[in-house]
């Protein structure tokens, strides 16, 4: 069971990676597939907002999915065709050509996310730790890759598909083939194996469960994260460029700046969380965030805006994975069979909700008003999560600690020094 736990955190972490890439292409590159495909930038805004609501379908198809067949199978196959809808992406010439590949996109991301996470929330409570932050941790890492091979599409004035086909060619056969070590069931059923008894769990508790009053909060706290990632992501580049007046070129350094600090502020903090707990960590992360915001907003020069977003990744990063795990952990307690699956793929829709406002409200607020003032209102909503920060609330351990608390049967294979 330790060697397939080993196999099953390195493989889940491994996709964590490549999802990190992926998205990181396409979003560094919108003003590229802009002027590709000719969408104006009044169209923009609604081609941004449709990936997200596709996503979110994606997700509520995944929490009915997996009470039939196991996560880790609906992982499988999405992600290589989250790399062909890139692909996609950068190989048409025609508007209708963007709106296919953008919507394929957006399903498969809703599916992969929910079950990526699934398996994350599964595996920490079978380790007895927090370990969520490092899943996406190599997320930020994917994402540095992917910003930088964008960077260089962009400075080598390549065509998107030039700078996508290699990246597909060689991440769809390593994630098919990672995927074979992938675990379900807090470490009980390997993927292959054929069945997993969290998938049917979630099918009982899908069967009896509707929404869930503590999950609330939550769902509020996801919602903030994604507005303001999606501010970062989405307009980073374009804020930089036409509002701070730097080159295309310098234009998508700001996410790459950004995930570089996400991946520092989550390579430390699973034992951040275990030394201070997560609800200490969520209000810091708040507060830096909020911090990051007032800086881009005020910034006189590309130079102090990539500042802020520096901040903003710091701060920022800790929030999403505590989510996913706080809503496992509580989830898990209530003693329903699969209830953490079921809490995990609903709590995913909130990602694409933040998501689906972020992009829209900075857009109009900036059309309508200005860019910079349009960066204060994330910086409003971020501070929300200082309200409902004790819902993250762990379990102090007899050593002084925060864990994550395991059930009893989990505690045996998360105390063996992985």
């Amino acid at each position: 069971m330790t060697d397939v736990l080993r196999r099953g955190r390195g493989s889940l972490a491994f996709g964590f990676l490549v999802q990190g890439v992926t998205f990181a292409l396409l979003v560094t590159r919108i003003p590229a597939v802009q002027d590709r495909y000719g969408v104006s930038d009044a169209l923009l805004p609604v081609f941004l907002a449709a990936v997200p609501v596709l996503a979110g379908i994606g997700s509520v198809t995944t929490e009915r999915l997996v009470r039939r067949i196991p996560p880790s199978r609906v992982l499988r196959w999405s992600q290589p065709m989250v790399l062909l809808a890139l692909l996609g992406v950068g190989a048409g010439r025609h508007m209708a050509v963007l709106a296919v590949a953008l919507a394929a996109f957006g399903l498969a991301v809703g599916a992969l996310d929910a079950s990526m996470n699934m398996l994350g929330v599964s595996l920490q409570r079978a380790y007895g730790r927090s370990i969520m932050l490092g899943f996406h941790a190599a997320y930020s890492l994917g994402g540095i890759v992917g910003a930088s091979l964008a960077w260089a599409g962009a400075r080598w004035e390549q065509a998107l598909w030039v700078s996508y086909l290699p990246v597909v060619l060689v991440l769809l056969p390593a994630a098919l083939i990672g995927s074979r070590w992938y675990v379900d069931g807090d470490g009980a059923t390997a993927v292959d194996g054929g069945k997993s008894t969290g998938a049917e769990g979630a099918g009982r508790a899908g069967e009896r469960g509707g929404a869930v009053g503590w999950l609330l909060p939550l769902c509020l706290v996801m919602t903030v994260a994604y507005i303001g990632d999606s501010t970062v992501s989405n307009w980073s580049a374009k804020y930089l460029q036409d509002v701070l007046g730097s080159s295309e070129q310098l234009a998508t350094v700001p996410y790459n700046v950004y995930m570089v600090t996400t991946l520092v502020g989550r390579a430390v903090g699973d034992g951040a969380v275990r030394r201070f707990g997560a609800v200490a960590v969520v209000r810091a992360g708040s507060v830096v965030a909020a911090a990051g915001f007032a800086v881009v907003a005020g910034a006189p020069g590309a130079w102090v805006g990539m500042l802020g977003f520096t901040l903003l990744g710091l701060g920022l990063c800790v929030l999403v994975p505590q989510t996913f795990a706080a809503a496992g952990r509580r989830a898990h307690d209530s003693g329903r069979p699969g209830a953490a699956e079921a809490a995990v793929a609903r709590l995913n829709v909130f990602n694409y909700v933040g998501f689906l406002i972020g992009s829209p409200l900075v857009g109009a607020l900036g059309d309508a008003w200005s860019y910079r003032g349009a960066m204060l209102v994330p910086m409003v909503l971020v501070l929300v999560t200082l309200v409902y920060a004790r819902s993250f609330e762990s379990e102090p351990d007899r050593y002084g600690g925060v864990h994550e608390r395991p059930r009893t049967a989990d505690v045996g294979r998360g105390s063996n020094g992985l």
